[in-house]
C-alpha cells in the first residue's frame, strides 16, 4: 500500500466529511515517485471546540508511524464542517519548495 493510501485509511478515524491527500513531492528536491511531502485537508465535525494545536495533535497521533519514518513534511489544513462552508471549501496553496536545488 502506498503511504497516500495509507495516510487516507488512517485518518478515516476521523470520520472526515471532506478528505484530499495530495502528494506534493514532486515539488521538492527528493527522488522521482517519492512520497515524502503531503497536503492534508480534512473536514470533520469531531475536530469542533478544538483549538488549532489539538487537531493537529489528532493527526499526528493517528500518523506517527508515517511521520516517524517516510514523511518528512505534512501540511495540515483542518476544518469543522461550518469552517469548511465559510472558507469557501478552499484552502491556501502550498509554497513552493525553497530547499536545496540537486543543478
Amino acid at each position: 500500500m502506498s503511504i497516500q493510501a495509507t495516510i487516507e485509511e488512517k485518518l478515516q478515524a476521523l470520520a472526515p466529511v471532506f478528505l484530499a491527500v495530495e502528494n506534493e513531492s514532486h515539488r521538492h528536491n527528493v527522488p522521482a515517485n517519492s512520497e515524502t511531502h503531503f497536503k492534508v485537508t480534512l473536514v470533520s465535525e469531531r475536530l469542533e471546540g478544538l483549538m488549532p494545536v489539538k487537531r493537529h495533535q489528532q493527526v499526528y497521533a493517528l500518523l506517527a508511524d508515517e511521520l516517524a519514518g517516510p514523511v518528512h513534511a505534512l501540511a495540515l489544513h483542518l476544518y469543522t464542517p461550518a469552517e469548511w462552508q465559510a472558507s469557501g471549501q478552499s484552502r491556501p496553496d502550498s509554497p513552493d519548495c525553497r530547499g536545496g536545488s540537486k543543478s
